[in-house]
């Protein structure tokens, strides 16, 4: 304990900044600004035992704004090491020269003495600055009466503050003091056996308050506190033994008065809490101290606001009774409980689902309908006046339950953007829902809230994020949706797009019906096979069939190459790709029903153009280059005649601007060379049917598939064997059994067609039959084979030639009736691709031409057969002439 020391008339002066130290206190700092540190050195390094020094407060800027007088002066403080801007009051003013003149510090009048109880001196490195690590005690108080400088730190002339024994005498005698200083040792004291309570110690306290005069004691208990530097600098200032033991029996206190308080809400927390509940001990202490202080603001709490957001969410009433069982069972838990986070999670999505919120739609133009329709399709004219037919019926009646239109046709031919169209026309949000792979039906309707991990259905999750209930949604890919062991989507799939149910959807999740009645479902499929019935019976069936090559070709001229340029920084000042090469990429390296291919293909071009562009080496004078960009940065990289090694575009110039610096001499114009060199050479050419039937035994038939149509070539070859049939291709059971049907009827009429003698009236006799359709790696199957195996085995029979330019189609009877097949517009399309010039056709498929374009029919020669001798007839050049007679 400090006792009384005599202080020297001057002390060097170390600043605290929002700091005090009391009589009595130990504190430890660290000194490592030059002031600070010669201050240490001289003062008490040097001095060892006898050295002393003062410790005055100083201020911060903000903190003494009030104060008018200020000194302007440089500082460097143990607590900041650095200089900083302070303020002073005017009795202890002073101003200094020097290059910091523009800091300035306030100090405080009255400081401490202080000695060192420790002091180790450092050095930083690699800088090699000397620091001290100083242990002060606080020893008396003093009166600042004038501020100095002794080189790079301060001193002042000071004036003790203490009482001398006598007048320490006369205070004890004084009732006032007596009963002031009982006072204060009875709060004290009681304070002590609380922290001793608490704590397990206090015994070397109640030592203090038997040995350390009470006015000494103030100080101590007081710097033992965490009170604001006013109160700091109040208590400092409190030179009157019966105003400071005031003070401090008023600190005191308090600091009493605030571990009761924290032991009332302890007491009162842990009296809530069973066993089990113990991990919520610190947020339940924080709801006790709010309800204390009076700060619990229910507009804060998460849940009072996720009330209020579902009380705006417009949910219908039976639905808002329902949600809030699940709110007063979520207040109810505590947040770390199991259950918490999945009822809060689906309070969220009942507040969030867009129950009344809904899209405002455009007034209705079919007429700006039909332009956007037409901007964004080419063709598709059959298709584009039924979803005209589809607005104008919303346009009488919004609120007409029109049917659900299911786009239909090969990957590539603008189903997605049909639908994307019907939204924007409407005026209302798109989502798109892929159900492609899909075979839970969770995935639909929603996991129950029981499993882990549960989440509403997709349909439900997208209303969700799209934030309204009346959306244009694409269910895209419902052909390809699966089933399993999980469910079937599809079947999940009748309740959504059934007008009379899809009113009261209800999601597994949602666990409440959700009106599905105001969203418009479009789908998309590649086939209508895979589809269930019940499914397909609810939508509108709108098939898209491939377009033609002048089809392709206005779509790439009009759409495409400007899509593709723009998409690889390009325009038609670098790169000219002319119509007839269009044609040539049409023809000979796509074969498609979409454009997606032409589109890549283009796409190619587009990158080898980028590429000598980039590459372009132009010499152009720098100068120009300088004044046509106005960059400051380039006129002063070439002031001195440097080489310009990268040209700085400003964020100002335009594309135009942009182009102009890369100007290459003349536009690249795509020819058959730079076609052949960037694509490959071609893939397809009309000679291919010409090459493939150049032999007997081969025929040219007519296919569908999930891309579009195709040509499917059908082989036939005999060799010695025990009469068996052969097939191979990767067939499927139906296409089998159409050989199997083929090769019967043409071994039942081999005399009728002169292919055998009454002798030799067995055409497998000692000789097997091996029937390929190539492609083996691409599955086959269908009846529409039929006549084209009958075709092919004729021809191997007879050692005819089928006709080169005849593709043919048709499913047959063990009699030798024509059927008629699906696909047929399709399948006319891709014969005209091929180059093919005569189609056969069943009679009964006469109906379908009327969809196909015109300008196809004009180019093919449609031929139709009602029996199969109709089709051999037509098949061979020249008839079939050694048909003698037929009985059929």
């Amino acid at each position: 304990m400090a006792e009384s020391v005599e202080l020297p008339t001057r002390l060097g002066i170390l600043p605290f900044r929002n700091k005090v130290l009391l009589p009595g206190a130990i504190i430890r700092i660290r000194c490592t600004s030059p002031s600070s540190v010669k201050l240490v050195e001289q003062e008490l390094w040097q001095r060892e035992e006898k050295g002393l020094i003062g410790i005055l407060p100083v201020r911060d800027a903000a903190d003494a704004a009030t104060v008018d007088p200020v000194v302007s002066q440089g500082v460097g403080t143990d607590s900041g090491e650095r200089s900083s801007r302070v303020q002073v009051g005017a009795s202890d003013s002073h101003r200094l020269d020097g290059k910091n003149q523009q800091e300035v510090i306030h100090w405080h009048s009255r400081g401490v003495a202080a000695r060192a109880l420790h002091l180790s001196r450092g050095v930083e490195k690699p800088s090699g600055r000397v620091t001290y690590v100083v242990v002060l005690e606080g020893l008396c108080r003093f009166n600042v009466q004038e501020l100095s400088t002794r080189g790079t730190y301060y001193t002042a002339r000071i004036s003790p503050l203490e009482m001398t024994k006598t007048e320490m005498e006369q205070v004890e005698q004084d009732p006032d003091f007596v009963s002031l200083s009982r006072q204060f040792k009875a709060t004290a004291t009681e304070l002590i056996s609380v922290l001793e309570q608490k704590q397990k110690t206090g015994g070397r306290t109640k030592v203090l308050l038997e040995t350390v005069p009470v006015h000494k004691l103030a100080d101590i208990f007081v710097a033992s506190f965490e009170i604001s530097f006013e109160e700091q600098l109040s208590m400092l200032d409190s030179v009157d033994l019966k105003v400071r033991l005031s003070k401090a029996t008023e600190l005191v206190d308090r600091h009493l008065q605030s571990i009761h308080v924290a032991e009332k809400i302890t007491q009162k927390v842990e009296g809530q809490l069973s066993k089990s509940q113990k991990e919520f001990l610190l947020r339940q202490q924080m709801r006790a101290i709010k309800e204390e202080l009076g700060d619990n603001d229910d507009d804060e709490d998460d849940v009072v606001g996720l009330e209020r957001k579902m009380q705006s969410s417009g949910m219908p009433s039976n639905i808002w009774k329902h949600a809030q069982r699940e709110l007063r069972r979520l207040k109810k838990m505590q947040p770390q409980q199991p259950g918490y986070t999945s009822s809060r999670v689906y309070l969220d999505l009942l507040a969030d689902l867009p129950w009344q919120k809904a899209s405002e739609e455009y007034e209705l133009d079919l007429r700006a309908a039909k332009e956007r329709l037409d901007s964004d399709h080419y063709g598709l004219t059959k298709v584009k006046q039924r979803i005209i037919e589809y607005l104008a019926v919303r346009k009488l009646k919004p609120d007409a339950r029109g049917p659900v239109l299911c786009f239909v046709g090969p990957p590539g031919v603008g189903k997605t953007s049909l639908a994307s169209s019907i939204a924007a026309a409407l005026g209302r949000k798109f989502i798109r829902i892929s159900l492609g792979g899909v075979k839970d039906e969770a995935d639909i309707r929603g996991h129950r809230r029981t499993y882990i991990g549960s989440m509403p259905g997709r349909l439900i999750d997208g209303l969700k994020r799209v934030a309204v209930c009346n959306p244009v949604m694409l269910l895209d890919e419902i052909d390809k949706t699966g089933s399993d062991v999980r469910g079937d989507p599809a079947s999940a799939l009748l309740e959504v797009l059934d007008p009379e149910q899809n009113k009261t959807f209800n999601d597994h999740y949602l666990n409440v019906p959700f009106d599905l009645s105001k969203v418009i479902f479009v789908a998309t499929a590649n086939r209508v096979q895979p589809i269930p019935p019940p499914l397909l019976d609810r939508m509108e069936v709108i098939e898209l069939p491939g377009y033609t090559p002048e089809e392709k070709l206005k779509i790439a001229m009009h759409h495409l190459i400007p899509r593709v340029l723009d998409q690889h920084g390009l325009n038609s000042e670098f790169l000219r790709i002319p119509e007839a090469m269009v044609k040539l990429v049409i023809q000979g390296y796509t074969r498609e029903a979409g454009v997606r291919n032409l589109e890549r293909n283009l796409a190619a071009l587009s990158r080898a153009a980028a590429v000598r562009v980039a590459e372009q080496e132009q010499a152009v004078s720098l100068s120009k280059d300088v004044q046509s960009l106005a960059s400051p940065l380039l006129e002063n990289r070439l002031a001195d005649g440097a080489e310009l090694e990268m040209e700085v575009i400003p964020m100002g110039v335009n594309n135009h601007e942009i182009s102009s610096t890369f100007k290459i001499a003349s536009p690249l114009t795509v020819d058959e060379d730079m076609l052949e060199k960037v694509l490959g050479p071609p893939k397809f050419d009309d000679k291919e049917a010409a090459e493939r039937v150049a032999t007997p035994g081969v025929s040219v038939g007519l296919v569908w598939t999930a891309f579009g149509g195709e040509v499917q070539f059908v082989e036939a070859t005999a060799m010695g064997g025990k009469g068996e049939l052969h097939l191979t291709g990767q067939l499927g059971d139906v296409i089998k059994e159409s050989a199997q049907i083929a090769l019967t009827w043409v071994r039942a009429r081999a005399r009728d067609l002169n292919l055998s003698t009454a002798e030799a009236a067995n055409l497998l006799e000692g000789r097997d039959v091996h029937i390929h359709f190539p492609a083996g790696a691409v599955p086959k199957d269908g009846p529409s084979a039929g006549v084209t195996l009958v075709t092919a085995l004729v021809s191997l029979f007879s050692q005819r030639r089928v006709r080169a330019d005849t593709a043919m189609t048709g499913e047959m009877t063990l009699r030798g009736l024509v059927l008629p097949v699906g696909g047929v517009k399709d399948k006319v399309l891709a014969a005209h691709r091929c180059g093919i010039k005569r189609v056969i056709l069943p009679e009964r498929n006469l109906k379908d031409l009327t969809e196909v374009p015109s300008a196809v029919l004009s180019g093919l020669e449609i031929i139709l057969a009602k029996r199969m001798e109709d089709v051999l007839e037509q098949a061979f050049e020249g008839g079939c002439p050694w048909r003698q007679h037929s009985k059929l």
